[in-house]
């Protein structure tokens, strides 16, 4: 059975909802389950400017209600085990970290690779708009070839189709999770996604 999760590497929610899904898969006992990260981005207009994401947020929700937002979803994160810093947390367009989940998928180390993003964004500080930190992050993780990938014209084309594919099966907010021709989206606690498995 496959799973089709769309998600961004720089959505707190996304990161929150693979936890959840790594419950539900160790309590799943049907079939195996194959996972597979689809590329989504929540503003592919994004600078790779490395300025503060609450600044960001703050132009659109003003400086206390972007505080209050990240203040709530680092105590739901907590929930799930993780410690989140996005007091460091910088703006980054993901195309290129996109690019390369999309050749760790081909590796069989793309589960590896996106953890290695998320925990960088959200409790390291790491600038995922930078390619030299793109690449090492990702060669630590297991993935070969990185530094070309960032130069492949091919997978950017491919990468373009697979965000154009999310959009037209009505990908609107992620992270989604999709068995077959069913979906749910939001950060889902685990009953939600195991269902989702036994009907999908």
């Amino acid at each position: 059975m496959q799973l089709d999760v769309w998600s961004d590497v720089v959505c707190p929610w996304c990161y929150i909802g693979k936890r959840k899904l790594e419950r539900a898969l160790e309590a799943w006992d049907g079939e195996p389950v194959e996972v597979v990260w689809r590329p989504f981005q929540l503003d592919p207009r994004a600078a790779n400017s490395g300025r503060p994401v609450v600044e960001v947020l703050g132009e659109k929700f003003g400086v206390d209600g972007a505080r209050q937002a990240q203040a709530r979803v680092t105590e739901v994160a907590a929930g799930v085990g993780l410690a989140y810093d996005l007091s460091g947390q910088v703006e980054a367009n993901t195309f290129d970290a996109h690019r390369l989940l999309l050749l760790a998928r081909e590796q069989g180390v793309q589960g590896a690779v996106g953890e290695r993003f998320f925990r960088a964004h959200f409790t390291e500080g790491a600038h995922l708009g930078d390619r030299d930190v793109l690449v090492a992050l990702a060669t630590e993780a297991g993935l070969t070839g990185a530094e070309g990938a960032l130069d492949d014209a091919a997978l950017a084309e491919r990468l373009t189709e697979e965000l154009a594919e999310g959009v037209a099966i009505g990908v609107r907010s992620v992270p989604t999770f999709v068995v077959g021709n069913r979906g749910v989206a939001g950060a889902q606690d685990p009953e939600v996604l195991l269902d989702l498995l036994r009907t999908g």
